[in-house]
């Protein structure tokens, strides 16, 4: 999707801290009946089984908890503990998905991931690209030695020629069996009409 070699872009930090606030805040603050989307979220960055369970544990828990609230009448206290779980609950999830998700990005950090704000280095197919010292400055290359002075009577051997790249005798070779094929369907006759 972002071509050969390039990285998607990475979050910046703002928005790593937003996604955190905003899903450790709807585990809560909905009174633990979104208390699974932190956990989903965890499932998803982790790949684990057991956050998988706890996940799909968590939505019928919280189904399950508001379904007694809402049954009973407020004077029952299991309508005091079911709403004191699903609360529990949505804390508890909340916490759950903050430590991990920092782990989760700890974890990539140090892992050899390179790190968010890292720049991304393009380039050009087939050209060189300067070596930088640290102080980020191109480095110069050692100059090929001048020429020798060519004596009287010897004659110098001819400089060595660079094999052409893979790439160009492919196209030359293409090349000549495209126009052999035009040559043989015009009928044998050249651009001069010959």
């Amino acid at each position: 999707m972002y071509g050969h070699g390039a990285a998607p872009p990475a979050r910046d930090s703002g928005t790593v801290i937003t996604l955190r606030v905003v899903l450790a805040a709807v585990g809560f603050l909905s009174c633990g009946l979104l208390a699974c989307a932190p956990l989903f979220r965890i499932a998803f960055l982790r790949g684990r089984t057991v956050d998988w369970v706890l996940a799909w544990a968590g939505l019928p828990l919280s189904i399950a908890c508001f379904a007694v609230v809402g049954a009973l009448p407020e004077s029952d206290p299991r309508t005091d503990v079911a709403m004191s779980l699903v609360l529990l609950f949505g804390l508890f999830s909340s916490v759950y998905f903050l430590v991990m998700d920092i782990r989760v990005h700890q974890q990539r950090r140090f892992a050899g991931f390179p790190p968010p704000q890292g720049p991304t280095v393009h380039t050009g197919y087939g050209y060189p690209q300067p070596q930088y010292t640290s102080t980020l400055q191109p480095q110069q290359h050692p100059q090929p030695p001048a020429p020798p002075v060519p004596t009287p009577g010897v004659v110098p051997p001819p400089p060595p020629q660079r094999p052409a790249p893979a790439r160009i005798d492919q196209v030359r070779a293409e090349l000549d069996e495209l126009s052999d094929y035009l040559r043989k369907h015009d009928g044998g006759t050249t651009e001069s009409g010959r």
